[in-house]
């Protein structure tokens, strides 16, 4: 059963190519999750990992790109469910907007129980890409 979750779109004061760059790199990441429900941090340029409280370990794979506007990632082997995550990076006058578009293999039990905390993560992970340019 498919589950699809899209983040609130941000306003980002930087270009299309800076934000694009600063999100190729999976090292990056960390600066956008809340740092007080993460745990056991690894990366490198293409992927990452790290355990939320409470919950599973969620690897992360860069799957593909379509530099500048699509960032294309994948769960890894040991994600607690298979899913895409694909960030969008628009033109916007000289700004940028971002946001995050989450497709999901939830079962409808899970669904029930990850619907809210995903969607609260998405949101926050597209604010913190704001904060991050402001």
């Amino acid at each position: 059963m498919s589950t699809i979750i899209e983040s609130e779109k941000k306003v980002i004061k930087a270009s299309v190519e800076e934000v694009f760059n600063y999100l190729s790199d999976f090292n990056n990441i960390k600066d956008l999750l809340p740092q007080d429900k993460i745990s056991d941090w690894t990366a490198d340029k293409n992927a990452c990992s790290f355990k939320i409280q409470n919950m599973a370990t969620i690897p992360l794979l860069k799957e593909r790109v379509e530099a500048p506007n699509k960032i294309f990632i994948i769960s890894g082997e040991k994600a607690p469910f298979t899913f895409t995550l694909v960030v969008h990076i628009n033109q916007k006058e000289n700004l940028s907007e971002g946001y995050l578009v989450f497709d999901g293999d939830i079962n409808p039990f899970l669904k029930m129980m990850v619907m809210n905390p995903l969607t609260n993560l998405f949101n926050y992970m597209a604010h913190k890409l704001q904060e991050h340019f402001d």
